[in-house]
């Protein structure tokens, strides 16, 4: 099948600075990718210049083409004062009928709020809506830009789960940038670490242990990796109400 969207030794700059140096990466169908890095890494720059949003200084971008992708901006970009309906806001900027509508809400996990302002909704209820837009378009990729942001650490679990589901579902693959360098979605299938260039990238057990990712983001339970790690010994709906099983997530704090 080969990638469905890749940068080869892109580079970016912003008002004569360089952002970002020789990125290279890529993403196949039905993949989990996460980019970690700290602030001002050039993680959101990444994005747009794959979404072809920012051009690019060297290099270049290459989308599958026909690629149908699913963009979840971060949800501070978005005036939540807007006074808009959740229904409204699923057929901006594509006319969704109703019924495909509802069914987006209740595969989100929201089949109520339909009628309901945005600017009511929780942080969580919000991002969980522009998920639900964002699959409306039937995506190959979606690309979520700090999708948890704000959000506490159950919410931003639930997300996780949510986004894990809808991969196992729908075949999606997915892109996502991620602020929280202490929490990393346990499917993830690599783990790109940034700042300005890929320093490491592997699966999440290997980055955190990268000599490159602890210069990075120090060392111990505050700054290393804390995964949770998936521990499938577990059914996940074993008739007794236990349907979650993620209690049996562990901290892996990696004192090595």
């Amino acid at each position: 099948m080969g990638a469905l969207i890749g940068a080869e030794r892109l580079s970016v700059m912003l008002e004569a600075h360089p952002v970002l140096t020789d990125v290279s990466l890529s993403v196949q169908p039905g993949e989990i990718v996460t980019i970690l890095g700290p602030n001002g890494s050039g993680k959101s720059t990444l994005l747009r210049a794959l979404l072809g949003i920012v051009p690019v200084s060297g290099g270049q971008v290459r989308q599958r083409p026909g690629l149908v992708v699913g963009y979840v901006p971060q949800r501070l970009a978005i005036d939540r004062t807007m006074p808009m309906t959740v229904r409204r806001f699923l057929s901006l900027p594509r006319r969704v009928g109703d019924a495909e509508a509802a069914a987006a809400l209740a595969r989100v996990g929201l089949p109520e709020v339909a009628g309901r302002q945005m600017a009511d909704l929780s942080g969580g209820q919000f991002q969980r809506v522009l998920l639900a837009r964002a699959l409306l378009s039937k995506p190959d990729i979606l690309i979520l830009d700090e999708p948890t942001q704000g959000l506490d650490q159950p919410g931003e679990a639930a997300f996780y789960r949510l986004i894990e589901e809808v991969r196992r579902e729908t075949g999606v693959a997915v892109l996502m940038v991620s602020h929280d360098l202490h929490v990393v979605m346990a499917a993830s299938d690599r783990v790109i670490c940034l700042n300005g260039h890929i320093c490491c990238e592997g699966t999440p057990r290997v980055v955190s242990t990268a000599p490159e990712y602890r210069a990075l983001f120090g060392l111990g339970t505050q700054g290393a990796l804390a995964l949770y790690q998936h521990v499938h010994d577990h059914s996940h709906d074993d008739g007794e109400g236990h349907a979650h099983g993620h209690a049996h997530h562990h901290h892996d704090h990696h004192h090595a």
